[in-house]
C-alpha cells in the first residue's frame, strides 16, 4: 500500500510492509526503479527510514505493519567523508568501513582519526553522543569497525568483546605463492623496546596468538588469503604472515618491499557480533577491495 506525503521537505515515497522479509528484498520488489546498487547507496546516504528511524542495514528485518520511507532526493547524505562510510547505525552503536590513511583514534595533537570524524558527524546531525573506541585497525589497514555511542555500551563491548564478537575476518594480498590451502599459525607475540612485535614458539612473556588462514587465490608472485582471528593481538596478522614467509604486500614494518598496490594490502571485510544491548546477532560484510582481486584475474 502506498502512502503519499508531499509536504515532507525531502519528499519520501512511503510503503507499508505486508509480510516478513529483509529490507533489501522488500525494496527490490516494491521500488522497481531502484537497482540493488542504488538501494545500498541510498541506505548509506541515510535516505531510508523504517517507522521514522533512519536505517542503513540492507538486511534489516521488516515485519507486517511497518512503514518504509524512501527519499526521492539525492541530497540526503548527512555524512560525507573520503576516509570512511557508515554501514550501520542505531542509538547504541555505529559500524563503519574505514579507508586507509586514517587512525582509529587520536594519537598526538590534531591527528586525523575516525573518532573525531564521527564526533563531528554526531554534532552536525544533532545527536547528543560521542564515538567510543572499542577496538582498532592500523592506519593503513582498511575495513569494518564498530564504535559505541555511549560509555555504558562501550563498557559492555570492552569487557565482553570475545563473547560478543563471534566472527572477524580479514583478507590480504601476501607476497609469494602460498604453499598451503589453509591452516593455523600460533605462537607468542611480544613488543621489543622499539615497539616492534616479534614472535616466539615458546612463552616469551608475551600474549598467545592464534590465526587461521585460507588461501583464496594465488599466482606465482602473490596470494589472496583470508584470515580468521581466534585472538586479537597487536599486529597479529602482519607478524604471522611474515612468520609464514609470506608477508603482507605494502607492509613497511614487517614486509619485504613487495608493494604492487602502493598500500598495505590488509582489509577487515567481515564483522559478526551480538548487539551489546539487544543481543541480536548482526553480520556485516564488505566487498574484497577490487584492487586486491585485480591481481588474480
Amino acid at each position: 500500500m502506498l502512502i503519499n506525503n508531499k509536504n515532507h521537505e525531502n519528499e519520501y515515497l512511503h510503503l507499508m510492509v505486508k509480510a516478513e522479509q529483509p529490507l533489501l528484498e522488500f525494496l527490490l520488489a516494491n521500488v522497481p526503479k531502484l537497482s540493488k546498487t542504488k538501494i545500498k547507496a541510498t541506505l548509506q546516504g541515510h535516505g531510508i527510514k523504517v517507522n521514522g528511524k533512519t536505517i542503513t542495514q540492507f538486511d534489516f528485518p521488516l515485519e507486517p505493519g511497518m512503514k518504509v520511507s524512501v527519499s526521492k532526493s539525492k541530497k540526503n547524505d548527512v555524512f560525507q567523508s573520503k576516509y570512511l562510510s557508515i554501514i550501520y547505525e542505531d542509538r547504541y552503536i555505529i559500524v563503519i568501513d574505514k579507508n586507509i590513511g586514517i587512525l582509529s583514534m587520536a594519537a598526538g595533537h590534531k591527528s586525523l582519526n575516525v573518532k573525531s570524524v564521527l564526533d563531528d558527524y554526531f554534532k552536525k546531525s544533532h545527536q547528543k553522543c560521542n564515538a567510543h573506541v572499542v577496538h582498532r585497525l592500523d592506519r593503513d589497514t582498511s575495513g569494518l569497525m564498530v564504535y559505541a555511542k555511549d560509555m555504558e555500551t562501550e563498557q559492555v563491548l570492552e569487557h565482553n568483546w570475545h563473547e560478543i564478537v563471534y566472527d572477524r575476518r580479514y583478507v590480504a594480498v601476501v607476497s609469494g605463492e602460498m604453499e598451503e590451502d589453509g591452516g593455523t599459525i600460533a605462537n607468542w607475540l611480544k613488543d621489543d623496546n622499539a615497539y616492534v612485535t616479534y614472535s616466539s614458539p615458546t612463552d616469551n612473556g608475551g600474549k598467545y596468538a592464534v590465526t587461521h588462514f585460507h588461501t583464496l587465490a594465488r599466482t606465482t608472485e602473490h596470494s589472496l588469503v583470508e584470515f580468521s582471528l581466534e585472538t586479537g593481538r597487536k599486529n597479529q596478522i602482519r607478524v604471522h604472515c611474515a612468520d609464514m614467509g609470506h608477508p603482507i604486500c605494502g607492509d613497511e614494518k614487517y614486509g619485504n618491499g613487495d608493494d604492487p598496490l602502493h598500500r598495505m594490502c590488509l582489509h577487515a571485510y567481515m564483522l559478526c557480533l551480538y548487539h551489546p544491548v539487544t543481543g541480536k546477532p548482526m553480520e556485516f560484510k564488505t566487498m574484497i577491495p577490487t584492487t586486491f582481486s585485480s591481481l588474480f584475474k
